[in-house]
């Protein structure tokens, strides 16, 4: 298989874990406020992708400063 395939079908498996951990973020909150509407939910979920408590920084290693 050539390298560009490879690469390819990493991507591909990087988005599909993306798209699992969202949709688990989604029950969880779903779980967390069981009367909140579908809006409220997608809000809710929106508030936690920019924030991601515990990553503020992001996913990386920060530079020292």
């Amino acid at each position: 298989m050539d390298h560009s395939r490879v690469l390819a079908e990493r991507l591909v498996v990087a988005a599909d874990l993306w798209e699992a951990g969202v949709a688990i973020r989604r029950q969880s909150i779903r779980r967390e406020h069981p009367r909140a509407s579908e809006t409220d939910v997608s809000r809710m979920l929106g508030d936690w992708l920019q924030q991601r408590p515990g990553a503020e920084a992001g996913d990386g290693p920060q530079p020292e400063s």
